[in-house]
């Protein structure tokens, strides 16, 4: 994604940047200094970048520094790249609600294909309120479609009484139905 939320073009000033691993490693380090619009730029130019900061941006997003964790997540959030999910999906049980929440936004954001590494999560460790938390707003926007049938049963468990215990059993239901089905979702 190559525009700012407000729709503008981000891109103005990025075109010459020299991708290498070098001033990849750079940017990700100014996600930490201490000025907000150095920050800011950082994110923005790795944005730009694309799919090639994606493996530095999943490291800075288990950064000891919240604020380097929330701005590596803003970018995973923008960029979309499913390779960024089975970390995002780690990271909605970050102690800090902002990095959570970006998390379960870069989910939402690479849609259908961070489905299988968030049920996988449901059945290792369903007894995570946040996991919990995260996953249900996570399914509920994507629940539609032809997934609508597979999923919903997880979404209500998500919302039921217990759903420590029923929901890793209709997560593997669901990631069942997924590998079962001829959907390109489960590619292990």
């Amino acid at each position: 994604m190559n525009g700012s939320e407000d729709g503008t073009e981000s891109s103005a000033g990025f075109e010459d940047i020299q991708v290498t691993p070098e001033t990849i490693d750079s940017l990700v380090a100014e996600l930490g200094d201490g000025d907000g619009l150095v920050r800011e730029r950082a994110r923005l130019t790795l944005v730009y970048i694309g799919e090639p900061a994606v493996v530095s941006l999943i490291e800075a997003l288990t950064d000891n520094r919240q604020g380097v964790r929330w701005e590596a997540a803003k970018a995973l959030r923008d960029i979309a790249d499913p390779a960024a999910a089975p970390t995002l999906v780690v990271a909605l049980e970050d102690r800090v609600f902002d990095v959570r929440w970006l998390a379960a936004k870069g989910l939402i954001a690479i849609e259908s294909k961070s489905i299988v590494p968030l049920l996988k999560a449901l059945i290792e460790r369903s007894d995570s309120v946040w996991l919990r938390q995260g996953a249900h707003h996570v399914l509920k926007e994507l629940v539609a479609g032809e997934l609508e049938d597979i999923l919903d049963p997880v979404v209500t468990a998500l919302e039921g009484p217990d759903p420590a215990v029923e929901v890793p059993v209709l997560a593997e239901v669901a990631l069942n139905m997924l590998r079962e089905s001829d959907t390109q979702l489960y590619d292990h």
